[in-house]
């Protein structure tokens, strides 16, 4: 009973078993900045797009054509108008799996209020370099 009183005394926090400390999980929590790897990307301006994406960055349109075509879950879709919302709002916490030379992406995706899944981003690459088409959706690996 003393060394407890003892310890509060000196202002040392008192360990109970079975109690968390909110504080300390708190800070421990806002000290962890979670970061995606964009490594596994191997295709150059893909992995840039995904990195203005992740960033919320407008240069994300700069890497397609003026009129891309898009697809979400098999439906067209107005490319411009659509991330016109998710920009900034909508980005990848992982990338789980890459194909077709780095032009087909999937990951676990947060999709702003619609919640967290499994997508799919694949971009097809026009004859100027730029994108001409992505098609995006829910992934089933």
């Amino acid at each position: 009973m003393y060394r407890i009183i003892f310890f509060i005394a000196l202002g040392l926090p008192v360990a109970v078993k079975g109690q968390n400390h909110p504080r300390q999980t708190a800070e421990q929590s806002s000290s962890k900045k979670q970061t995606m790897d964009v490594a596994k990307i191997t295709h150059p301006a893909v992995r840039k797009a995904i990195e203005a994406l992740q960033a919320g960055d407008k240069s994300w349109y700069s890497f397609f054509t003026d009129h891309p075509a898009m697809t979400d879950d098999g439906n067209a879709v107005d490319f411009k108008s659509f991330f016109g919302k998710a920009l900034g709002n909508e980005k990848f916490l992982s990338i789980d799996k890459v194909e077709n030379e780095g032009k087909d992406v999937y990951g676990n995706f947060k999709a702003g209020s619609w919640g967290t899944f499994k997508v799919f981003f694949k971009f097809h690459e026009g004859a100027g370099g730029k994108f001409d088409r992505l098609d995006i959706g829910q992934a089933t690996y």
